[in-house]
């Protein structure tokens, strides 16, 4: 049975979509079947493994509006090991379109209820807002993953997000769990860095990851060239770090 990841802060800029795309490809690189489902209608996650997200015909706005099957939206292998259910700015309008409908902070789980078995790792990345689609992903989540990037302001917002994972747990699914926090952005050469991963640690009842993220230029440039860090660049220390951090989670639950 797979495990689902939702990846989630509703604060922008945090390296989420950057970890969703890196860390979906560090497991498929460790021999892991994975599937990313794209819930930001940025579609950021889409186009960083090189899909051309404009020209789809069935992405996850249609699978919201039941105008298509699961398998139908599922664009497989993408890169070896990683297929992806995409995503574009139609979806947007989702949030209105779904207005009256039954049930629908349970559509997405309802979906991959269906292909959930065929993969070891199901990734969620969500938008930066605490709107329907990301009720969707913790609904369908295991366990909600948080990048916090290392600055002053890391800790605003977090409690919010703590909050609502604890509401989703409460009222819709009680096997949610807190996978963990991943310092992103980190920058060793600055106290700040230090500083905020040491508050976190202490403020936080949560599993931190001990890899840390570093802030760095070719993991910025992957994905205007559509490639996860560890195709665009494999010896970088961004690919060394997304990689080190894909044995943590694997172990996590193993």
């Amino acid at each position: 049975m797979g495990r689902t990841i939702a990846i989630a802060n509703q604060k922008g800029g945090v390296g989420k979509t950057t970890t969703a795309i890196n860390l979906s490809a560090a497991l498929a690189a460790k021999g892991k079947k994975v599937l990313v489902i794209d819930t930001d209608p940025q579609g950021n996650t889409t186009s960083g493994f090189g899909v051309e997200k404009n020209d789809l015909e069935n992405t996850i706005y249609e699978l919201f509006l039941s105008e298509c099957s699961i398998n139908e939206c599922i664009l497989k292998d993408v890169i070896p090991g990683v297929s992806i259910i995409p995503s574009n700015v139609n979806l947007a309008a989702t949030e209105i379109e779904l207005i009256g409908v039954d049930k629908k902070e349970f559509i997405l789980k309802n979906e991959i209820d269906w292909v959930k078995d065929k993969f070891d790792f199901i990734m969620i990345d969500c938008p930066p807002s605490l709107n329907l689609l990301t009720i969707n992903a913790m609904t369908t989540a295991d366990s909600v993953l948080v990048p916090i990037q290392c600055e002053y302001y890391a800790l605003e917002g977090l409690s919010q997000l703590i909050h609502t994972v604890n509401l989703v747990k409460e009222r819709l699914n009680p096997d949610l769990d807190m996978e963990g926090v991943v310092f992103t952005m980190y920058d060793s050469r600055t106290n700040l860095s230090m500083q905020v991963v040491e508050n976190v640690k202490n403020h936080l009842k949560q599993n931190v990851y001990k890899t840390l993220i570093p802030r760095n230029i070719r993991l910025a440039e992957a994905p205007s060239y559509g490639m996860p860090i560890n195709m665009y660049d494999p010896r970088s220390a961004g690919a060394e770090a997304y990689m080190l951090l894909a044995d943590e989670v694997i172990s996590a639950k193993a």
